[in-house]
């Protein structure tokens, strides 16, 4: 993985990024940022680093989301979500 590593680093640090308009949360941080040289560092540390999902999740519902959309053909994430938090808005697009 250390070659995967290195060349998605060498993409992410030749893309530019702006600020986001709203909180990213990241998997590996399980909590939001604003910051694009952080969001930068996320992205390549996702790809080695353990899934935070649950505590992700639990981080966004305290932060204020009620409502999660799935994009894509499946309904994996919407069932994950709800084993977390029965209550919820949940969709598919």
């Amino acid at each position: 993985m250390q070659v995967a590593e290195q060349e998605l680093r060498t993409v992410i640090e030749g893309t530019k990024f702006k600020c986001p308009i709203c909180p990213i949360y990241q998997n590996v941080s399980a909590s939001p940022s604003l910051d694009p040289d952080e969001i930068k560092q996320n992205l390549v540390a996702q790809l080695v680093r353990p899934v935070r999902w649950t505590q992700t999740i639990r981080n966004m519902i305290f932060d204020g989301a009620n409502s999660f959309t799935e994009i894509g053909p499946g309904k994996v994430l919407q069932a994950l979500i709800k084993k977390i938090d029965n209550t919820v808005k949940i969709q598919s697009v």
